[in-house]
Order: structure tokens, then C-alpha cells, then sequence
């Protein structure tokens, strides 16, 4: 038997209620590879947010925040349970002052529910929707996918490489590995084969990246980096041991490139 939103949270009166469904906060990327349990302003900024032309929420109006978990699955995760408490009477901009409803909030950040949004508005009245949202999971901590997930499993983001590169996890994991490492545009489809064994390896070669995102890459340099924060993807290809030779990385390298065909369709350059 399915279990459904209010099945949990329990609200006997919808009429305060709204729900929104956040879909991008601030550039064009998946919110969920952003999410940190410990920094949710620009989520709240984006939750609170008015139009140009009209407001989104009311004085003393309840607001649940949902961000998409899975697009793929139409399932999101609860970060946010407020009450507007003064309208700032702001257009365009962040709109409202808010307090957290204490009761809600053990579930924000564990709560997954599935809703197919079939309408462009996200903002919805509860009523409309509440017993629509059916509930996946309630994760059994806050949402955190910082852990480093093994070299096999990397497949990110910029905006999650910003953020994990600097977590321990991560950080012990790239900083003695040398490695071959693929960077994908998502918009383009062209690719770009790298390696890493200098200083600190693949972190070093991937905190460059965070930093100023080209690389020292020159034609990533043409670019500009809003378009790499919202389009470039970041895998792991091949790993090695730090006294690996350096001639073994670069010999594998050249090989992805020839299989991947960067040479001809993709970034690479030689």
C-alpha cells in the first residue's frame, strides 16, 4: 500500500499550505548535485523567491521546498519546512523573512517523494497536490553525497566537483592516485581525455578545475565558466599508483584519445 505525503507529515488544514517545486536555483544545473546539508541558503533564497510581476507566497502561509532527487524517476527531496513571517515586499528577488516549523524539520533532507509535475507553475496550493506525493524513502540521515564513492563510481558535475574537492574523503582518495580522467560537455557531446601525475595527482589536476575551471586547458579557456559550471561532467577513466612511471600514464592517455576520438571530434589538441 502506498504511503503518501500528508500520510506523514499529518496536516489537518491545507488552506496555508503551499508547496513548491524547486527546480533551478541561480544557473542551469541539477540542484541535488549542489546540495550541502550544511550551506542551504541559495535553496531558501531560491524557495523564497518572487517573480517579476507577481508574488509567490503570503504572510503566515506554511511552505514546503522540494528540489529534484532523480528527474528520471519524478522523485524530490524535502529541504525545506518555513512560515513567511514578514513580506519584505521585494520583486525579482528574495521576498520574505521565514521561521522553520520544528516539526517538520527531522524530515528535511531525508524526506523522498515521487510527483510528476505536469504543470509549469511550481508553486502549487496543497490541497491540489499533497495526496499525489507519494513517499519513496526517508533516508535515515540528511541527504549527504560528499563520501567519495570509488574511483569506478565517479561521474560529477562541476558544481559537485567544486564542493567534494576539498572533502577528506576525496581529498585521500585523488591525492595519491595518478589517473587518466575524461571531461564531458553534456550541451556539445565533445570530450576531452586528461591525465594526472604531477603534484598531488588527480587532486591536484581536478582542484585546478574547481578553481578556475579551464585548467589551463586552452580551448576551455574560450569558454566561459558559467557555461563550463553548467555543462562539464568529470569521470575517472583509469587509475594508477603514484610510482606508476609517467610514461605508462601518458601511453594511456594517447590510447583514450584514440579510442574516444578527442582528436578529431572532441577538446584534445595532440
Amino acid at each position: 500500500m502506498a504511503i503518501f505525503l500528508n500520510d506523514i507529515l499529518k496536516i489537518e488544514n491545507f488552506a496555508d499550505v503551499r508547496i513548491r517545486f524547486n527546480l533551478q536555483m541561480n544557473g542551469n544545473y541539477n540542484p541535488i548535485d549542489a546540495f550541502d546539508k550544511n550551506n542551504l541558503k541559495k535553496y531558501i533564497d531560491g524557495h523564497y523567491w518572487n517573480y517579476p510581476q507577481r508574488k509567490s507566497f503570503k504572510l503566515n502561509q506554511r511552505t514546503l521546498g522540494f528540489i529534484p532527487y532523480d528527474r528520471k524517476d519524478n522523485t524530490w527531496l524535502l529541504f525545506h519546512a518555513g512560515k513567511v513571517i514578514k513580506d519584505l515586499n521585494i520583486l525579482n528577488g528574495v521576498g520574505y523573512d521565514y521561521s522553520d516549523i520544528e516539526e517538520f524539520s527531522k524530515y528535511c533532507g531525508r524526506l523522498i517523494i515521487r510527483y510528476k509535475n505536469k504543470s509549469r507553475n511550481p508553486i502549487f496550493y496543497a490541497e491540489t497536490c499533497i495526496n499525489d506525493c507519494e513517499v519513496v524513502e526517508i533516508l535515515p540521515d540528511i541527504y549527504d553525497d560528499d563520501v567519495f564513492p570509488g574511483y569506478e563510481n565517479v561521474n560529477i558535475s562541476w558544481e559537485k566537483l567544486s564542493r567534494v574537492i576539498s572533502k577528506e574523503s576525496w581529498k585521500t582518495a585523488l591525492q595519491n592516485q595518478k589517473g587518466v580522467y575524461l571531461i564531458t560537455d553534456k550541451k556539445t557531446g565533445k570530450m576531452y581525455v586528461g591525465s594526472a601525475y604531477g603534484e598531488n595527482m588527480l587532486l591536484g589536476r581536478w582542484t585546478n578545475y574547481a578553481e578556475n575551471c579551464h585548467g589551463g586547458n586552452v580551448d576551455f579557456k574560450k569558454l566561459k565558466p558559467n557555461y563550463i559550471k553548467s555543462n562539464f561532467q568529470y569521470t575517472i577513466l583509469e587509475i594508477f599508483k603514484s610510482t606508476t612511471a609517467d610514461e605508462v600514464i601518458i601511453n594511456r592517455e594517447s590510447w583514450w584519445k584514440n579510442v574516444l576520438m578527442t582528436r578529431d571530434f572532441g577538446y584534445n589538441n595532440n
